[in-house]
């Protein structure tokens, strides 16, 4: 990353004297000129700010074709070799940029109006209009910085790219405006060599891309800081009561937490009062808001979608889920046995399936889950989180329970109250008028065991924190070398690997698991044809499991892309498993149980 911001402040400023941008210098200088002092400032941040959001928005639209991040960091590779010999080349670096210019001035950069204003505010608007007029200028030297700015992950890492490239060219373009027009003439003189030196840089960096010399180079370099500087929690996180405390905050799918449903305690009392029309002893937390943004339904009429207007006078009960969500899993026998129980006497249980990883979003894949675990109740696809959001929520799973006037009047966040959560559907639905009678559901399903110390690990870059024994982790393909045994609660990585935002791919590596728990899952996937994972645990073959779990004479055979239970121990305990994918084999999180 330092590499490319490097580049990306070096790109900018070559592009700022490049022969199709001079053109553009004299609008420039004139606004510059004009106005008061702060005038030339207000010109830089503008151009700046419209430069930087431009380039980020056409980072989404390379994003929004739903290609893999290492396609991407291959593609910028390519535009960055192929454009850095156009430049190192004068002929065709001419005639490209002789299109340009024209396509720029066929855009309006020209004189005139650019020019009036006065004072920083003009200026700043001035700026904002440059910025997009000097897009298309910037030419070859801008598709590179934006490609490779596509090959980083979009946190702050896209967004610095672009931002010192535009801080690159505007450097130069202010000292151009301080110094006058008088630095025109020479820097035009010099134009061509500076253009080839650029390209010679594009060529230079290209290669170590290629090579992964920026990936390592920060990986040395995070390698060697304190473990403080790299992960400033590690500290914190190293006694063994954070440990314990941390193992369950960090689940986000854990254990009832939030505000909401801390506010929403009902007791056993309360509601043992189940006359139809008796008002239940809960409060109204607010107006439900409507599914939104919504794709494919499941379980209902037509597959048609559903509204919250169309269930007035039921009650609902909204459950966020994704299919590779353990926690989500759990949930689901006691929601199909409410629905069983209570769907005649009104009520209606609407999941809504929110992805965390790209393949949740898969229509197919979401429908297998729905028949493989036997849900009846409507499914709602969320890809775009549009419901999530409208909901203000943050967990999987988290069960929102709306009276029959469109009210929330309980929320519950993770796993467990099972039995407080059925007397609230059964409130709720005698408030309604309905008569629910003696007889529970007796839902009964598998909860997470007491004792897990190990929380939810996730495998690629973007949120692999300090659980790994390699140090940082970063996207790209790395050669992690021999087997080593993590700390307790860590992982490691051995041979080869390909690191992605989300997920890694094995290629002839393995992974060493130190855990403390009775079952572990990850989310593995197998693109084209079905692999296989072979365990070893504490060093030798993996004892029996039960019938539930995945692994079978200490191998797992992945077939789609889903949650496997990997272990299933008889009691809770720290053990070392080793799992050897083949080849081609995708692998997203781990998740204790």
């Amino acid at each position: 990353m330092v590499l490319l911001l490097l580049f990306g402040l070096i790109a900018g400023a070559g592009t700022a004297v490049s022969p199709c941008v001079l053109p553009v210098l004299p609008i420039v200088l004139a606004a510059g000129a004009t106005g008061g002092r702060r005038r030339p400032l207000g010109i830089v941040i503008g151009l700046v700010a419209s430069f930087t959001f431009a380039t980020v928005a056409l980072v989404y639209v390379l994003n929004a074709l739903g290609l893999p991040n290492t396609l991407l960091r291959t593609v910028a590779i390519v535009i960055l070799l192929a454009f850095g010999a156009i430049l190192i080349v004068p002929p065709l670096a001419a005639r490209l940029e002789a299109y340009l210019t024209r396509f720029a001035n066929a855009t309006g950069a020209t004189g005139g109006a650019a020019s009036r204003g006065d004072g920083f505010g003009s200026g700043v608007l001035v700026g904002a209009s440059l910025g997009l007029v000097y897009a298309p200028c910037a030419g070859p030297v801008l598709a590179g910085v934006i490609t490779v700015s596509a090959a980083q992950p979009f946190t702050a890492g896209r967004l610095a790219v672009a931002l010192a490239y535009a801080i690159g060219s505007a450097l130069v373009l202010w000292a151009l405006m301080l110094g006058g027009r008088r630095l025109t003439a020479p820097l035009s003189r010099r134009s061509g060599t500076l253009q080839i030196a650029m390209g010679g840089v594009m060529v230079i960096v290209a290669i170590a891309m290629l090579a992964n010399w920026d990936l390592d180079f920060q990986r040395s370099i995070a390698k060697d800081l304190p473990a403080f500087l790299v992960d400033p929690t590690s500290s914190l996180e190293s006694s063994a009561a954070a440990r314990t405390a941390l193992a369950s905050v960090r689940h986000a799918r854990a254990d009832s937490i939030g505000s909401i449903a801390g506010r929403n305690a009902i007791s056993n009392g309360s509601t043992s009062d189940l006359r139809p029309g008796r008002r239940a002893d809960l409060p109204v937390l607010g107006t439900a808001p409507d599914f939104t943004g919504t794709e494919d339904w499941f379980n209902t009429p037509g597959d048609r979608p559903l509204s919250l207007s169309q269930l007035r006078g039921h009650v609902v009960l909204v459950d966020f889920w994704t299919y590779s969500c353990i926690n989500c899993l759990r949930t689901l026998p006691y929601l199909e046995a409410w629905d069983q129980r209570y769907r005649d006497d009104g009520l209606t249980i609407v999941g809504v399936h929110s992805p965390e990883f790209p393949f949740e979003k898969d229509a197919s894949n979401v429908a297998a889950a729905v028949k493989r675990e036997g849900i009846k109740y409507p499914v709602a696809q969320d890809n775009d989180l549009a419901t999530w959001t409208a909901w203000g929520n943050q967990y999987w799973p988290a069960e929102y329970f709306v009276d029959a006037r469109g009210k929330v009047r309980f929320a519950h966040f993770g796993e467990g109250d099972y039995a407080k959560k059925e007397r609230v559907i059964r409130a709720l639905l005698a408030e309604a008028g309905h008569s629910v009678g003696r007889g529970l559901s007796g839902a009964h399903g598998m909860t997470a065991s007491n004792g897990i110390t190990t929380p939810e690990s996730y495998l690629g870059a973007e949120r692999a924190g300090a659980a790994f024994a390699n140090g940082p982790i970063m996207i790209g393909g790395h050669d992690y070398g021999a087997p080593q045994t993590p700390k307790a609660n860590q992982l490691s990585y051995d041979g080869r690997w390909q690191i992605g935002e989300q997920q890694v791919i094995a290629r002839g590596g393995g992974l060493t698991l130190s855990f403390g728990a009775k079952h572990v899952y990850l989310v593995l996937g197998s693109p084209g044809q079905p692999r296989q994972v072979r365990l070893t645990l504490d060093g030798r073959p993996l004892p029996a499991q039960d019938d539930g779990a995945d692994a079978h004479n200490g191998v797992v055979t992945v077939t789609g892309q889903r949650l496997y239970e990997l272990v299933d121990l008889p009691r809770v305990g720290h053990h070392v498993l080793h799992l050897q994918p083949d080849d081609g084999t995708d692998a997203y999180s781990f998740t204790f149980g």
